[in-house]
Parts: structure tokens; C-alpha cells; sequence
């Protein structure tokens, strides 16, 4: 018997006890010699911190795989300022996968979160094939405590968002 899709759910009675864990950002101890931090802002289509976002984080490794203690997969809250941190291993890939779930929102949104030092960069088709404007609102930027990488919602350089075949 085949079962029609429903519809995600982003909000609901669940959200303030089913998702958050603990150590749901921490994909690797903050004292790992290799741990970096990926970190930003949520933002709203005004430029506006939204408070009550849920990031999740997708990644293999640094040698291309999951596993041995390392699962890829981490869950990070923003706080009042839209501020959300993540701290892992630099991935195998040119990017870590993001998706993005808050109020408002229908169904969780997909983006990527590009490393523009990353050697598989250059050669990447979904990168390659945006504009370089849009293509801009993908890359993260080096600052003192690691990667940051805003996610803006709407509006004036939104984040590219990806969807998926039925998704």
C-alpha cells in the first residue's frame, strides 16, 4: 500500500522538547585539534534577528564518510540575536548542507554553506551555475572564530535555497 506525503511541519507542540538535544551543536568536542566553528545569523526579509530558528547540519568528514564517533549531523538553536554556532570538522565536500526551520516558515528550507578556500570549489555545478551575486549569498567568510555564514530568509540578498524533486 503506497501513503501520500504530508506535509513537513516546523512548528508545533513538539518543537520545544522533541528537537533540541544535548550537544546537538557539537559535532566534535569543542577541545578536538581539528574542530573549527561554523557560525552566523538568521535574519528575516527586514534585516531583523529571528529569534526561533532551528539549524540543522549535514556534512561527512574530512576524509569523505561518517562514523568512528563522528555521526555529520548536528542541530543548532538561534538565540534572541538570530545567533546560531556549530563546532565540527572542516567537510570532505566544498560545503556544508544546511536546512533552516522556524515560525512562519511552511517546510523547512535547504541551502549550502560553501568554503571558498575548499579545492573542490571551483568545479562545483551548483555553484558555477548562479549568478555572481546570488552565488555570493553561499560562501562563507573567515573571521577570528572560525566560518560565518548568515542566512537571510527574504529580501536583499536572501540566501539561495535549494529544493528537491518531491520534495
Amino acid at each position: 500500500m503506497s501513503l501520500p506525503a504530508t506535509p513537513g511541519q516546523t512548528i508545533g507542540p513538539f518543537f520545544g522538547y522533541a528537537l533540541p538535544y544535548d550537544g546537538a551543536p557539537l559535532l566534535v568536542p569543542a577541545d578536538h585539534p581539528d574542530a573549527v566553528l561554523l557560525h552566523g545569523r538568521v535574519l528575516d526579509g527586514a534585516g531583523d534577528p529571528v529569534p526561533d530558528a532551528l539549524l540543522e547540519l549535514w556534512q561527512a568528514a574530512p576524509e569523505g564518510r561518517v562514523g568512528d564517533g563522528f555521526a555529520g549531523f548536528g542541530r543548532a538553536e538561534t538565540d534572541a540575536e538570530g545567533r546560531y554556532a556549530f563546532t565540527t570538522l572542516t567537510p570532505a565536500a566544498p560545503f556544508f548542507a544546511l536546512t533552516v526551520l522556524a515560525r512562519g516558515l511552511t517546510d523547512r528550507l535547504f541551502t549550502r554553506a560553501y568554503l571558498p578556500e575548499h579545492p573542490g570549489v571551483a568545479q562545483d555545478p551548483l555553484l558555477a551555475a548562479l549568478a555572481l551575486g546570488r552565488r555570493r549569498t553561499l560562501l562563507v567568510l573567515a573571521d577570528d572564530d572560525g566560518w560565518r555564514f548568515d542566512v537571510r530568509l527574504q529580501g536583499e540578498d536572501e540566501t539561495v535555497f535549494l529544493t528537491y524533486p518531491r520534495h
